[in-house]
């Protein structure tokens, strides 16, 4: 890594593993995992129901396969990365979702996880998400499954994505009285650009980052994922318009500062959103289909956004 100014405690860029497997082919993914890796990236993002709605079989698996057949292939490669996967979402039955959602009672979050182990050939994971709610399942138990996988040492820390902050909250206690491993870390969608207040987003099971939110992690030092922070390519590809929910003043007026600031700090408009979000305390995760773009990623830290850059987009948006 000669002579770059990585600080290891600082907000760093995780690698969306998604459609590792369905959309990008073994090789590519293989490649983009070196690059990451030879460029200084630690964690991998994936999830046990990656990605169901591209898969033939209609059931998600795919992505820890090909992270389970790349590590395999790559000596040492474990001890070089961190691994996250997610419970709660892969179909029991091919092609019914949400139907036949493994949801997150206590067995489901055992054999959730087992499954996932075995794809990835690994003996635990560095990270666990509980990746949406589930209302179905008392939170105690939830909270108590995924405290003991901690206890046996299969998963080191458990997380929440897509979830409301007054139900980590909620578990974070449930978790004391417990006297299990409480959720340390947080996963929602967050990007520069917003859309209009109160609007559904289209993206089934997708929940947008607040301020509460981030107030909440930055108080009681949570580690917080952001994903969807590119929006599918929205801010650099003409091809890809942004969603109709993003159509409003505040729009135009954010892509006119990040177009100056992108000018101004010599970056691409990726760079400068993911920096952004690396300013904050959040860590970006980043899906990619080719090995340039996660190049183009991992060169975003040494982008520096001050605070007249940062007040620039407040004001945007």
């Amino acid at each position: 890594m000669g002579g770059m100014d990585i600080n290891p405690t600082a907000s760093q860029i995780v690698l969306g593993t998604m459609d590792f497997g369905t959309r990008v082919g073994q090789d590519e993914a293989f490649a983009i995992l070196d690059s990451f890796v030879g460029g200084g990236g630690v964690w991998l993002d994936t999830a046990n129901c990656y990605s169901f709605w591209a898969d033939p079989s209609g059931v998600g698996g795919a992505s820890e396969r090909v992270i389970g057949a790349w590590l395999r292939s790559r000596p040492g490669a474990r001890n070089a990365v961190r691994i996250a996967t997610k419970v709660r979402q892969n179909p029991l039955v091919p092609h019914s979702w949400p139907q036949s959602a493994e949801g997150l009672s206590a067995p489901a979050v055992r054999i959730g996880v087992e499954g996932s182990l075995g794809r990835l050939g690994v003996e635990h994971v560095d990270l666990l998400w509980a990746h949406a709610e589930d209302r179905t399942v008392p939170l105690e138990e939830t909270v108590g499954a995924l405290g003991e996988l901690v206890t046996k040492g299969t998963a080191l820390r458990v997380g929440a994505a897509n979830h409301a902050a007054w139900r980590v909250e909620r578990a974070r206690s449930l978790a004391r009285e417990q006297g299990v491993e409480p959720w340390t870390a947080l996963q929602l969608r967050h990007s520069l650009v917003q859309p209009r207040p109160l609007i559904p987003l289209a993206e089934g099971g997708h929940r947008l980052m607040a301020e509460e939110d981030l107030d909440f992690a930055q108080s009681e030092g949570l580690t917080m994922w952001s994903y969807s922070s590119l929006m599918w390519g929205s801010y650099v590809r003409t091809d890809k318009p942004l969603p109709q929910t993003y159509d409003h003043p505040g729009t135009a007026r954010v892509l006119s500062v990040l177009a100056d600031v992108a000018r101004e700090s010599a970056a691409t408009r990726n760079q400068v959103v993911l920096a952004w979000l690396m300013r904050q305390g959040i860590d970006p995760i980043v899906g990619v289909s080719r090995v340039e773009q996660i190049e183009e990623a991992l060169d975003a830290r040494h982008v520096r956004l001050d605070d007249e850059h940062l007040a620039r987009f407040a004001e945007a948006r």
